[in-house]
């Protein structure tokens, strides 16, 4: 073996033992006896650059809070431990040091995450109970129509949301849950009873459609157009049937007055045809009777007119 060589931080002796240098002395790391002594120094160098490497590495992710306190605090440990027994030349004090720092760094970054965690718990509570209020009114109102919509919103909303402690979370889950079913209760009994009056209006409406047609075929002008009149003012109170059933009886009771309509008139126009004929007699009548004036004969006058009379 050659000469040894040393530096600041380490030497190898002549018999290639290889030490390094820390505030607690001097340690064995190893033996060369490969290759010339500068060669072990290199080597031993590099390890501790590899060391070096790796502390830069999580003093990064922790100063940029990309690694959880957890998992930079077992970095840091299995680092410190490599340290005791590194086979590596150089400062190692000062990686210690550094190790150090990063314990304070991440006993920083602990408690901002433990206050962002608090944030988050403290801003999911309060939309949690916006969420449950805003639940409570919708179940209180009859806006049945974007009620269930705004409740399935509602509930993704909820879904995103961190939970909280146990008991504050099924307490306000508790009073979320109730107030859907609340309103799908309601909502329910509502179209129940909405399509319970449809169906009395459509037996109403078909009871109607009937005498409509009854009605259609007579021919006592007055008192049948009096009757369907009456019969329209029953149609107007008798509520809504489905959209469906609605459209379809009301098409048969038009139908059906619409065809008793069609006759009176028919039978009024003949009748306007007949009076328009008698008018023409009647005028030609009287033009005979204004014919016999001045009276020149009585008797003849009288033969005349009684004659126009008859």
């Amino acid at each position: 073996m050659s000469e040894p060589v040393a530096n600041e931080w380490g030497r190898v002796d002549t018999d290639g033992t290889v030490y390094v240098r820390t505030a607690d002395g001097e340690r064995v790391i190893g033996s060369w006896q490969a290759d010339e002594p500068d060669a072990a120094l290199a080597f031993f160098s590099r390890r501790f650059d590899d060391l070096a490497t790796q502390l830069t590495l999580l003093e990064q992710r922790v100063s940029a809070a990309r690694t959880s306190p957890d998992a930079a605090a077992g970095s840091a440990e299995k680092l410190r431990a490599s340290l005791e027994t590194a086979a590596a030349i150089g400062d190692l004090d000062s990686l210690k040091r550094r190790l150090a720092d990063i314990d304070v760094a991440i006993g920083r970054l602990r408690e901002s995450r433990r206050q962002e965690r608090a944030e988050a718990q403290h801003q999911a509570r309060a939309s949690k109970q916006t969420i449950v209020q805003t639940a409570e009114q919708i179940a209180a109102s009859p806006d049945w129509r974007t009620g269930s919509t705004r409740l399935r919103e509602l509930l993704d909303e909820w879904k995103a949301l961190p939970r909280l402690d146990r008991a504050t979370d099924d307490e306000l889950w508790h009073r979320f849950s109730a107030a859907r079913t609340s309103f799908t209760r309601a909502r329910k009994a509502h179209f129940a009873e909405v399509e319970q009056r449809r169906e009395v209006a459509k037996q109403a409406k078909q009871a109607l459609v009937a005498e409509a047609r009854e009605l259609s075929t007579s021919t006592e002008w007055g008192a049948t157009s009096a009757a369907m009149r009456e019969l329209m003012t029953r149609w107007k109170k008798a509520g809504r049937a489905s959209r469906e059933d609605d459209d379809r009886l009301w098409g048969q009771f038009r139908e059906a007055q619409d065809a008793f309509f069609r006759a009176r008139d028919a039978a009024n126009a003949e009748r306007d045809s007949e009076f328009a004929a008698n008018l023409v007699a009647k005028e030609a009548l009287l033009i005979e009777a204004e014919a016999l004036l001045p009276v020149t004969d009585a008797v003849a006058a009288r033969a005349a007119l009684r004659q126009i009379q008859d």
